[in-house]
């Protein structure tokens, strides 16, 4: 009996789908929902419902983990080859970010990522509403800290995934997949 239900486990077990590269957050961050700039334009979350949305918070002079974390979201992009599927890049850093900067640093990298600004309240409560810490301290010098996760949300807009590190841009770019389908 015990070998018969080990074997219908592993049966099942066999017929599920494979876990998630990234972390699942299904339910434990609110929907995507926010109202901020793009190039100086007024943009809510609804803005980009019908797309898969990474999520990430940064700046635009960060000397490091911006621009690697924005390279790789632009090889799982181009892996996953898909016009649904966005980046948004929100800056921490609104008063350098000016809506010029924004685009020509977001598009340096690929069109599908998209520059967000807003003032300091619409940046702190939506930091706050995905739980995002970030610190500008004007100096001299002129530090900027901020939190490195970026999230996934599908294409209704539900939270779904979470990472901290995006150097397995093939196993985002599976992940992405999934919730495209």
């Amino acid at each position: 009996m015990r070998i018969a239900a080990l074997l219908f486990a592993l049966l099942l077990a066999g017929c599920s789908r494979p876990g998630w590269h990234m972390t699942n957050i299904s339910g434990a961050v609110p929907r995507l929902d926010f109202h901020l700039n793009q190039d100086g334009h007024p943009v809510s979350g609804a803005d980009f419902r019908g797309k898969v949305v990474a999520l990430y918070f940064g700046y635009t002079h960060c000397p490091d983990v911006c621009p690697e974390t924005l390279a790789n979201l632009t090889d799982m992009l181009n892996r996953v080859d898909s016009k649904d599927v966005v980046v948004l890049f929100v800056t921490v850093d609104p008063d350098r970010d000016t809506p010029q900067v924004l685009e020509d640093y977001t598009h340096a990298f690929s069109p599908q990522i998209v520059g967000l600004r807003g003032t300091a309240n619409e940046l702190a409560g939506m930091a706050r509403a995905y739980r995002v810490a970030y610190s500008v301290k004007k100096g001299p010098p002129y530090e900027v800290t901020h939190s490195n996760a970026v999230f996934f949300f599908d294409p209704t807009g539900k939270s779904r995934l979470v990472t901290t590190s995006t150097s397995d841009t093939a196993g985002m770019a599976a992940d992405v997949e999934r919730l495209l389908q």
